[in-house]
């Protein structure tokens, strides 16, 4: 990995059509529950980042592929890093709702 790529954004649009592609993949979103309700990417759940140890309730099995996004990318990239830190071993941040292109819900 080059230095660099650290800064470098991840594509939230890619990200999703790889979680579609994903057999049984879970997309997680983990801005605040006010941001969720205000638009969210489809089939995504909410688990805020100030609750990711609470992940365990919605996802029990730590191998399975975890799509996480925020609003920008800063706070998936620190769940994501919890994530690992609790054991779970394929996660993908895929970045932030801002720079989503596709459908949302309410």
């Amino acid at each position: 990995m080059d230095l660099f790529d650290f800064f470098k954004n991840a594509d939230i649009n890619k990200g999703v059509k790889e979680y579609e592609a994903t057999c049984g993949a879970i997309l997680l979103d983990v801005r605040t529950p006010q941001e969720y309700r205000q638009g969210h990417i489809p089939g995504s759940k909410n688990v805020p980042l100030q609750y990711i140890d609470k992940v365990t309730l919605a996802v029990e099995n730590k191998d399975v592929p975890l799509f996480i996004y925020c609003y920008s990318g800063s706070r998936s990239r620190q769940a994501e890093s919890s994530l690992r830190h609790m054991g779970y071993t394929n996660i993908m941040n895929i970045g932030g709702i801002a720079d989503y292109s596709g459908k949302v819900e309410r």
